[in-house]
């Protein structure tokens, strides 16, 4: 949730001299200077220079005014803020880090350090294509039972060489566990990424055969195809997602279109087979008709699939407690459904080691008849149910987790998170 601060505009402030005689207002340039003020006072005295992202002033703001602030941390460090008066809007933007300024933290407290140092879109993937078609080219001319024994020294290479990675798992897997992890359960869950990365090669070329699977609600899948409307599936970096392609097998109504950033479709279509008519659809997001293209999918009763537990940049974004401590997850996901009125539902294929993967379906949302007044709050709502369903699937897969990087940006657990 954002955090709360106020500031208050003095009648005797020295701008509102002469603008404008008769009739002060404030000019909209003090107005940011004064945000930043209370935004330094609010976060215990640090300074830093700051320039302006994007900024809207909505409303003129009177001498003697006390305007309410809120703001949020944003994943690579900027604060997006928004200012109100007695509930009315006043304006609202975001702030970036200035690169030639750095943070000064106030006497007696701790630098805090800025979330895009950790955040995992700021750093590059281990491998390149080559590897990968070589990987790809071994797998299937040996097959996956030999493939899977040259897998034990890929995942042997990764956590020696991935200092950072096997830090951040540790962090995860206090959380998730309850106790301190051992070196064999980082281990363990960088082998279970590795396997699934692998499994994703046989997945997308329908080798279906070679897998074990079972679904946990099984009679909501199917009841979710016969309705023939179109849905969100939310799914995350946690597990398969690709165990779908095996599912719609069982379900031949389920037509996924898979909505990802370009570098990923990337990746994806290195090992997908050339010109294959049961390709799943890629969507590429943050192109400008990827929208239109999820809702055509929509409104012709397919299904849209998304993972939604990374933030990216400015992206708009929800603060959430995750496994005992805030986290930020992005409510973009949700906010589309809601556009598009349609249902959510969460996804998640689970890696239980070997051949065998489990499928949880659980119904997060339906937005069709939410009217455009109460649809925030329920936005909300939705985001914190996917979180707790997500949590859920972490304590009891804990080994399925594959976000290798600082996802609390450092906080510590509450006495919740200490307790489980």
């Amino acid at each position: 949730m954002p955090f709360l601060t106020t500031l208050r505009i003095d009648a005797g402030h020295p701008a509102l001299a002469g603008h404008f005689p008769g009739a002060p207002v404030l000019p909209g340039v003090v107005l940011l200077d004064e945000t930043i003020r209370a935004l330094e006072q609010a976060q215990g005295g640090a300074t830093q220079q700051w320039t302006v992202g994007t900024a809207k002033f909505l409303k003129p703001v009177q001498p003697g005014e006390t305007l309410t602030l809120e703001y949020d941390p944003l994943p690579n460090g900027s604060l997006r803020f928004a200012v109100s008066s007695a509930g009315r809007a006043v304006a609202s933007g975001v702030l970036r880090p200035s690169e030639a300024g750095a943070r000064t933290p106030a006497a007696g407290t701790a630098a805090t350090v800025r979330t895009s140092d950790a955040h995992w879109a700021a750093a590059r993937e281990r491998g390149s294509a080559l590897p990968l078609r070589i990987m790809v080219f071994l797998s299937l001319s040996l097959g996956r039972r030999t493939a899977r024994a040259l897998l034990l020294g890929i995942a042997s290479y990764f956590f020696l060489f991935a200092p950072r990675a096997r830090r951040y798992a540790r962090i995860y897997l206090r959380r998730a566990l309850g106790h301190e992890p051992t070196v064999g359960d980082v281990f363990r869950q960088v082998f279970a990424f590795a396997s699934t990365i692998l499994d994703r090669l046989y997945l997308v070329r329908e080798r279906h055969e070679l897998f074990d699977i079972t679904i946990e609600d099984e009679p909501l899948l199917r009841a979710m195809v016969a309705r023939g409307r179109g849905a969100f599936l939310l799914g995350a970096h946690l597990g398969s997602f690709e165990v779908m392609s095996a599912i719609g097998r069982r379900q031949p109504g389920l037509r996924v279109a898979m909505a990802m950033y370009e570098d990923t479709a990337t990746k994806l279509n290195a090992i997908a087979p050339q010109n294959s008519p049961s390709a799943p659809e890629i969507i590429p997001l943050g192109h400008l008709d990827a929208m239109l293209r999820i809702r055509d999918c929509l409104e012709a009763g397919g299904f849209v699939g998304m993972l939604a537990d990374r933030t990216i940049g400015e992206a708009p974004a929800q603060r959430v407690s995750f496994l005992g401590a805030p986290a930020l997850f992005p409510s973009g996901p949700m906010r589309a459904a809601a556009a598009l009125r349609c249902p959510v539902y969460f996804m998640a294929g689970l890696y239980r080691g070997g051949n065998r993967y489990h499928v949880v379906v659980r119904e997060v949302a339906d937005f069709s008849a939410v009217p455009r007044a109460g649809r925030e709050a329920l936005v909300e709502e939705a985001i914190r149910r996917y979180v707790a369903l997500l949590e859920d699937c972490c304590r009891r897969y804990p080994y399925n987790w594959f976000n290798f990087y600082d996802f609390w940006h450092g906080a510590a657990p509450d006495a919740h998170g200490a307790a489980a």
